[in-house]
């Protein structure tokens, strides 16, 4: 197989001190592209810094929901500028978190819309964080599609089948993590049966959510690689084939990463 990681986070604790194991065991597992992602602004040069070492990782510049509280003066100014470097292939992770509110709600949705005017200024795609916010979600992004110059993947989908069938209205792609193969996930695996599959992305989120079988373990992006046969097994799907379609999703959707 060969696939794509398209989110994890190689600078966080538990894979940033064996960074180099890490992706070498991925790589032997047929992973040929990372996405590393960053989550607030003091992380970008760092993230960027992995994806300059290695020809097969890029790096996203944003601030998660979570962090909208701590990054007041947050401007798309500053995302378009971080996101001048080549290695740069997409905007975020953003959004709006409203499980476990960390940041004010008014402060998530004004840094989104900081994250869409960048995205609509470089012209990369958005990675969305979206939980328990679905209205809101929904709402601002069917506003910035209309208004134009804006498409993305809604990240580690743990929505309702409504917010995949929105999402993909409106052009942007489901990406699904190792949560799919979770015994207690019926729902999102529903999803996953009809998802269209030259929509949808495969991820870890590493180090977080470890599929099955190494539930318990610090997830890693070879795990990307389980992910994607219990998918295939799933939906009914070739292995190989469901691997090759994420994959050229992945650089339809990032465009700069096909680009070199």
């Amino acid at each position: 197989m060969r696939l794509i990681d398209s989110h994890c986070h190689l600078n966080y604790e538990g894979l940033a001190d064996r960074q180099d194991e890490v992706l070498e065991a991925a790589r032997a597992r047929g992973v040929t592209g990372f996405l590393n992602i960053s989550t607030r602004q003091s992380e970008w040069n760092d993230v960027i810094a992995v994806a300059e070492a290695n020809d097969d990782v890029w790096a996203t510049v944003g601030v998660h929901p979570h962090e909208a509280d701590s990054h007041p003066d947050l401007r798309a100014s500053a995302l378009v500028t971080a996101a001048e470097n080549p290695r740069v292939i997409a905007i975020g992770e953003c959004g709006l978190d409203y499980y476990y509110d960390k940041s004010d709600r008014n402060a998530q949705r004004e840094r989104f819309q900081a994250h869409i005017q960048a995205a609509r200024e470089t012209g990369l795609p958005l990675v969305v964080h979206t939980r328990d916010a679905e209205e809101d979600t929904a709402g601002i992004l069917g506003q910035a599609v209309k208004e134009g110059g804006v498409t993305g993947v809604l990240h580690c989908f743990t929505g309702s089948a409504e917010l995949a069938r929105k999402g993909l209205d409106l052009g942007f792609l489901v990406s699904l993590s190792g949560i799919v193969t979770f015994k207690n996930a019926r729902d999102l695996q529903e999803i996953a049966k009809w998802l269209p599959l030259d929509r949808m992305l495969v991820e870890t989120d590493s180090p977080f959510l470890a599929p099955v079988p190494n539930r318990g373990k610090i997830c890693e992006p070879a795990f990307v690689a389980d992910t994607a046969v219990f998918l295939a097994d799933l939906r009914g799907d070739e292995p190989d084939a469901l691997a090759d379609a994420t994959t050229a999703n992945f650089f339809r959707l990032f465009s700069r990463a096909a680009q070199g």
